[in-house]
């Protein structure tokens, strides 16, 4: 068996890819989009203080119990607690409904891809753990209530009762503000603005203004590869380990080139590397292991998911069972702003060199002509026949204009040469056309200039 690669390398030219442990990755996604890592901690929370204030209730005893204690006997106690524990688990499932009907809404007449905003809010998930904290913590107490009998001595745990009364008002007061933050977090303009805002911190981690320039002085490997490296079970690749696969590569002196892009789904058996120089004995378990597959796609190092929400949003909004052109203009909002953001950024080239400068892994960077057309042309098409629609993507793209680099105009002309064809076509009154052909920051609102 190959040695054991080396630990990963310091490398000196990082071309704007971002790095990641695949194995922490799927963890913290799995943590962040799910509903139960809040609630499971909170119900340990109160399990484990339960148990403690319990225990500190007896080993004080009645008479040195704080002022605020519960005074009433034990069946006042168990009736108190039932109702707590009761009452509680019905705001539990309440809450529990509520949040279904919104994931379920959200879908529906938003876009599927949006769920993972909703089930990364943390509000809606720390109000649920704060509902089961408390009934969890009442069950207990109430199990350790004892009433006095024949040679046993009643016990009633009066600090541990108050502090499941304060429980029921912080239960009330979470109850409130859970009714008050999904009511606001379900309208439209929240949900792109938090799809929006995490695409912008995509930007920042994976196109970073000070970012390197893509180097001139490196050749991608040519010729067929030595060697070929596929998966063996199918799934939607969310990331890679950058570091660990120049370590790789290092080891065995060869340049791996990955073939699929960040977010394409890879069936069973697809080729994920090709190997080029070296002799091709790279184990697949080797670089495998340096590799994310998930059931769907993640922002951590997938840029173009977050601009894959907004369209989505923007043409369901312009589908004829919705007709809503307004909230496909705030789309575009948040897609101007975050290409106005890529604009002036470096792109990477996809070439990741070794601290020696040595090219050993090779991926399929991102362009800007691909975010461009990402960005426009779906939305050009399904909105074509809006007027408001057009305005503003033509606003977007007059200011992109402005701001590009020469050489990153050309994808941005084309779209404004395919946008003035689509209006000639859609809008065959001259008054029409003329002013659809109008750029507005607001679709239709401001002065058209």
């Amino acid at each position: 068996m190959p040695p054991t690669p080396p630990a990963p390398l310091e490398h000196d030219r990082y071309d704007g890819v971002r790095t990641a442990d695949v194995r922490w990755t799927g963890i913290r996604e799995s943590i962040r989009s799910g509903l139960w890592f809040i609630p499971a901690v909170s119900a340990l929370v109160a399990v484990i203080t339960a148990i403690v204030v319990i225990a500190i209730d007896a080993a004080i005893g009645p008479s040195e119990q704080t002022w605020f204690a519960f005074r009433g006997g034990p069946s006042s106690a168990q009736l108190a607690l039932t109702v707590i524990a009761g009452a509680v688990l019905s705001f539990t499932a309440v809450v529990f409904s509520i949040t279904i009907l919104v994931l379920q809404l959200a879908s529906s007449q938003f876009s599927p891809r949006v769920l993972r905003a909703f089930l990364q809010d943390r509000g809606s998930k720390v109000a649920l753990g704060g509902f089961i904290a408390t009934f969890l913590f009442a069950i207990i107490v109430l199990m350790a209530v004892r009433d006095g009998g024949p040679g046993r001595e009643a016990f009633v745990p009066g600090d541990a009762v108050t502090l499941a009364f304060a429980q029921v008002f912080a239960t009330i007061v979470a109850f409130v503000y859970y009714a008050n933050h999904i009511a606001h977090s379900i309208r439209v303009v929240n949900i792109i603005e938090s799809v929006a805002r995490e695409t912008r911190q995509a930007i920042d981690d994976n196109f970073p203004v000070d970012g390197p320039e893509a180097p001139t002085d490196v050749e991608p490997p040519s010729g067929p590869p030595v060697q070929v490296i596929r998966t063996g079970v199918a799934g939607v690749l969310t990331g890679i380990d950058v570091d660990d696969l120049i370590a790789v590569a290092s080891h065995h002196d060869c340049v791996l080139r990955l073939v699929p892009v960040v977010g394409d789904y890879l069936p069973g058996g697809a080729v994920v590397f090709e190997v080029h120089g070296g002799e091709g004995n790279v184990r697949p378990a080797e670089a495998l292991r340096h590799v994310g597959l998930g059931v769907e796609r993640t922002m951590y190092q997938d840029v173009s998911f977050g601009f894959r929400q907004l369209i989505d949003i923007a043409e369901k909004a312009l589908s004829p069972a919705i007709n809503d052109p307004t909230t496909a203009v705030q789309s575009i909002d948040r897609i101007h702003d975050l290409l106005r953001r890529l604009a002036v950024r470096p792109m990477p080239s996809g070439f990741l060199l070794s601290n020696s400068g040595r090219l050993r892994v090779v991926v399929s960077a991102p362009r800007w002509s691909d975010f461009v057309s990402l960005g426009f042309a779906e939305i050009r098409q399904f909105g074509g026949r809006s007027m408001q629609v057009d305005r503003r993507l033509r606003a977007a793209l007059l200011d992109l204009l402005e701001v590009a680099p020469p050489d990153r105009r050309e994808p941005l002309e084309r779209e404004v040469r395919l946008l003035d064809a689509a209006v000639e076509r859609n809008f065959p009154d001259r008054e029409d056309r003329v002013a659809a052909r109008l750029a507005d920051d607001q679709g239709i609102g401001s002065d058209g200039g």
